[in-house]
């Protein structure tokens, strides 16, 4: 394994969002020694409040800004002194770029190379520094669909995107990729499978199937629910990424997963018995009765499963947390926390629920 990297001042993009400041708590939590400084527009995902307590204690500064504005960032990098990107901030619901895919190029593509290209021209005024590290962090859904019995997913497999935000962040991955492989700066790609988890925006699938359940509303179920996705809890995403912050190879990509693979329609039932056990005088019950299947996606993957045999082999990471474990703590969270996902209920949000899940409704 390589000398673990020394990370002194890091700029952690699309931080108030939700992998993104899961990872910022995890990173203040574990790594003090560390100037953390987060930059996120705050668009209808990202929420200030998932990192308020972080901020008034003083653990990190936060600027409000968007990652295309290049006067902002380069201004970042220079006056807070980076020498770290973990670069978060995406639009990344595969529904919303389905009506409107413009502003994933936007931010995904466009956004992508603004932070690169700041990045590089800040390396190479520092004489190209080797502690530097630009870390992208990505899907598994830029390799595209799976068979049934086709292997899982591994860093080799060809890119395939099926969708707008899957095609952007694809593009996105190319260019990480290209400046290392041109310029020599030190980038690296992380892919991941499905994550979940607290502070997860209310239009995400478990989230959404918490929250309709206490509101008594139905749970809408795309397609016959057979499709399947690899579930990786957050913290256990947190604990790789920052392994690979420390430890990975400048050029390389790794797959992080879950080893969890579950039919959509389980996993919706699995959340309806938790949510039967933990919450106290829910509207219907058993809540499963509330599941309704609705048309299917456009272009809907069936498939999606993640090899993580390289970052366990050659970095030491395996995730630690079943889909089990993982999934009662989320519940618990959502039953916990009302206060936090009430307010994301907004006339926006309900709009935009109105036209993907038309049916259910």
């Amino acid at each position: 394994m390589n000398k673990s990297r020394e990370v002194r001042n890091i700029l952690i993009t699309g931080g108030a969002g939700f992998i993104g400041s899961n990872f910022v708590r995890h990173w203040c939590q574990t790594y003090q020694s560390s100037r953390v400084i987060v930059l996120d527009a705050l668009t209808y995902a990202g929420n200030r409040a998932n990192i308020t307590d972080l901020e008034v204690t003083g653990k990190i500064k936060f600027v409000q800004g968007d990652i295309c504005d290049r006067k902002l960032v380069d201004e970042l990098l220079l006056v807070e002194n980076i020498d770290t990107v973990a670069h978060f901030a995406a639009e990344s619901h595969v529904d919303r770029s389905i009506l409107g895919p413009g502003a994933f190029v936007q931010t995904n593509v466009v956004g992508t190379f603004t932070l690169l290209e700041a990045f590089r021209q800040r390396w190479l005024k520092q004489e190209k520094p080797q502690d530097y590290l630009f870390l992208h962090v990505s899907t598994d859904e830029v390799y595209g669909s799976l068979e049934l019995d086709d292997p899982a997913f591994s860093e080799t497999t060809p890119y395939s995107p099926n969708s707008p935000y899957s095609a952007s962040k694809a593009g996105s991955d190319h260019l990480a990729r290209a400046y290392y492989h041109t310029y020599g700066m030190p980038t690296i790609i992380t892919n991941c499978s499905n994550n979940y988890g607290p502070y997860h925006f209310p239009e995400k699938l478990i989230p959404l199937m918490c929250i309709n359940i206490l509101l008594g509303k139905s749970l809408p179920v795309y397609g016959d629910g057979q499709n399947i996705r690899d579930w990786l809890y957050v913290e256990d995403h947190c604990r790789a990424l920052a392994t690979v912050l420390h430890n990975g190879k400048p050029g390389e990509t790794y797959n992080i997963g879950g080893n969890n693979e579950v039919k959509n329609i389980d996993l919706v039932r699995l959340v309806c018995q938790l949510m039967d056990e933990l919450a106290i005088d829910i509207p219907v019950k058993p809540s499963s009765q509330l599941i309704t299947f609705v048309q299917d996606r456009l272009g809907h993957d069936r498939r999606y499963a993640i090899n993580a045999n390289k970052i366990k082999n050659e970095l030491g990471w395996v995730p630690q947390v079943t889909v089990e474990e993982g999934l009662r703590k989320t519940v618990q969270w959502y039953l916990e926390n009302q206060d936090w996902w009430q307010p994301l209920l907004s006339s926006e949000y309900q709009s935009y629920y109105q036209q993907v899940y038309a049916v259910a409704t």
